[in-house]
């Protein structure tokens, strides 16, 4: 029964999505009730892990779920992110007509799935979180039925995770097969550097993964699924499901596999070496802002990966670091693309960006600011993210990762500092409706405080996360 008090924000949260499916079947034109009852209990459950406190260290269920810092951190993350998700979004799906009961009880189901995979302490765990988490996101990308291409983003996606389940699954079971055990602390202990045939389920489990966060070259799935999807799910795909894969690569990479670090640690500079490069490039010819956050998304996480190549736990804590700063950016540069509305009609390309300081000075500047961010310029946030996986992939003399992580940035910074001299240079179009919801404006307004001010106390973020130490 003391395990229960651990676990007492996934009961809660479960609890919560079967109540908000009694809600709205038996009670008619409850899809105000239910968004708001949806943004409560996400909150109630953040104070719930929040009294856990980030110092707990437990296994439960047999070593089967972890509760420690690692996880408290993360999943506070990602409650926060959906409570936002459904805070800025309801005048989007009003106006869409598919503000429904649905919405948010599967971004429920999804967070739900998500908790369950960042504490998960053993393969079979792990996968069912994965798939609760999955299942629900097959239907968010398809969500708006009557658009064309939300069916086919939906598709899309769920063919090609489909696939890379397939794959992870298979993995699991050659982890299994060659240690016994599907719990990480046992696999740990039962597995040695000779043996090649986990060499292999090792990499399908990192192929896997590598499809879910849409690290290169299995990133084929997220800019047509990104453009496809109704805006505020492609905010929801661009940062939560983001923060749970990166756990679970940690705990992949740093529990059961540490002891073969040398047959990882080149998958991993692959897959970010490649993800920094492809993810700058592939952006600059993109004339759709959604396409070009794919892409952007896709670079970020090569940055993210990069982290995590040193095998040591300044490295696990610089990547956290940029995930959290990542986060950040991504709500405020959303947030003014679901201000770019005119006529009951939204725009999402870079064209429709064309002069848009003329009319709307203050949104203008927010971007900027975002952008430059993004792009890693000084002294913005978004700098010293990239600062504090450059210092942990040199201090471990990673040379060549940190040289093409800086020519990447290079490269990034133009599509960037392009949106920029459209917003600013070209010839003005007209003018966008501001009767925007109040937490859009608070989502923007305090996304682009965070990340002008952030340099005023940089070392606050970082003392929280030092106390995440897996190794």
């Amino acid at each position: 029964m003391n395990n229960l008090n651990y676990i007492l924000p996934e009961i809660f949260i479960s609890l919560s999505i079967m109540f908000l499916l009694i809600l709205g079947v038996f009670k008619k034109k409850s899809s105000n009730l239910v968004h708001y009852f949806s943004i409560g209990f996400l909150l109630i459950t953040g104070i719930l892990i929040f009294n856990n406190s980030l110092d707990l260290n437990i296994t439960l269920f047999r070593g089967s779920y972890i509760i420690d810092s690692l996880s408290s951190y993360m999943k506070i993350l990602t409650i926060l992110g959906g409570a936002i998700v459904l805070s800025i979004s309801r005048k989007y799906l009003k106006l869409f007509k598919i503000f429904l009961i649905e919405y948010p009880i599967l971004i429920l189901c999804s967070i739900l799935g998500m908790m369950v995979m960042i504490s998960s302490n053993d393969l079979i765990v792990f996968y069912v979180g994965l798939e609760l988490q999955s299942l629900a996101l097959y239907v968010l990308a398809s969500f708006n039925r009557d658009q064309l291409k939300s069916s086919e983003s939906g598709l899309k996606y769920f063919v090609l995770s489909a696939l890379s389940s397939g794959l992870l699954l298979y993995g699991c079971s050659l982890i299994y097969g060659f240690s016994g055990s599907t719990n990480f602390n046992l696999i740990s202990q039962s597995i040695n550097s000779d043996n090649h045939f986990l060499t292999f389920g090792i990499v399908f489990i990192l192929v896997g993964l590598a499809f879910k966060i849409s690290a290169v070259p299995f990133h084929m799935w997220a800019p047509d699924v990104y453009e496809g999807s109704p805006t505020s799910v492609t905010l929801f795909f661009a940062i939560v499901p983001k923060v749970a894969a990166l756990t679970i690569f940690i705990r992949f990479l740093y529990v059961p596999f540490i002891n073969v670090i040398d047959q990882w640690q080149t998958i991993i500079v692959f897959l970010s070496i490649a993800s920094m490069i492809f993810g700058a490039v592939a952006a600059i010819g993109q004339k759709n802002l959604k396409r070009l956050i794919a892409y952007s998304s896709i670079g970020h996480i090569g940055y993210s990966l990069a982290g995590l190549a040193p095998g040591t736990n300044d490295g696990i804590q610089s990547s956290i670091v940029y995930i959290s700063i990542y986060i950040v950016m991504n709500f405020g540069l959303f947030s003014c693309l679901l201000m770019m509305k005119r006529n009951d009609k939204y725009f999402e390309t870079i064209d429709d960006l064309s002069g848009l300081s003329k009319h709307h000075p203050v949104l203008s500047l927010s971007m900027l600011i975002i952008l430059f961010s993004l792009a890693g310029i000084p002294p913005l946030a978004g700098f010293f993210a990239k600062f504090y996986i450059f210092k942990s992939v040199i201090e471990e003399s990673m040379y060549f990762l940190a040289i093409v992580g800086l020519l990447s940035t290079v490269i990034a910074a133009f599509y960037y500092l392009k949106i920029i001299k459209v917003i600013y240079f070209d010839e003005e179009k007209e003018k966008y409706d501001t009767d925007h919801s109040l937490w859009l404006k608070i989502s923007l307004t305090s996304s682009t405080l965070l990340i002008l001010l952030y340099f005023i106390f940089p070392s606050k973020l970082v003392e929280i996360v030092s106390r995440i130490n897996i190794i």
